[in-house]
């Protein structure tokens, strides 16, 4: 079975989550609260997320954690990407010299085709997508589209 991990699908969530109520900052505390999971969990989640440029952090009182850009111009293989590393359903997918059996192996340029498959079909879905209601393509008739505001910095500026 292919399986991201628990990290990856927590991480999907803290982002859904931030994508749907994106107008101003949110601590980790207040994060795992609303979503139930333990702070150490969503703190270790949103540091990946941070390193991985999808997410900017501001300390003090006002701060938090916010989208680092619009939720259409992130994509699932990003968010991927920053917890779990590059997306390799193999260890000859990653790159040449990574497996002892890449002289003799005769499916190897076929797994790069199955991986170049799954990383662009993780690549055509956005946060924007995640964030819809469950079954939607796109949102509901008559709904005004999800638009990005990014959190007012601290302190007024």
């Amino acid at each position: 079975m292919l399986r991201l991990g628990k990290l990856t699908d927590y991480g999907t969530v803290l982002m859904t989550h931030l994508a749907r109520h994106g107008r101003r900052w949110h601590s980790a505390s207040e994060l795992a609260a609303e979503l139930g999971l333990s702070l150490p969990t969503v703190s270790k989640v949103l540091k990946a997320l941070v390193q991985g440029g999808l997410l900017v952090s501001h300390r003090g009182a006002k701060g938090g954690y916010g989208l680092a850009r619009p939720p259409e111009e992130i994509s699932v293989a990003s968010i991927v990407a920053a917890i779990e590393g590059p997306i390799a359903l193999t260890e000859c997918s990653q790159g040449q010299g990574s497996c002892e059996q890449e002289p003799s192996c005769a499916v190897r340029g076929n797994w790069r085709r199955i991986n170049e498959a799954v990383q662009r079909a993780l690549e055509e879905v956005s946060l924007a997508d995640l964030a819809r209601p469950e079954g939607l393509a796109g949102p509901p008739p008559g709904a005004r589209p999800l638009r990005y505001h990014p959190p007012a910095r601290a302190g007024g500026g």
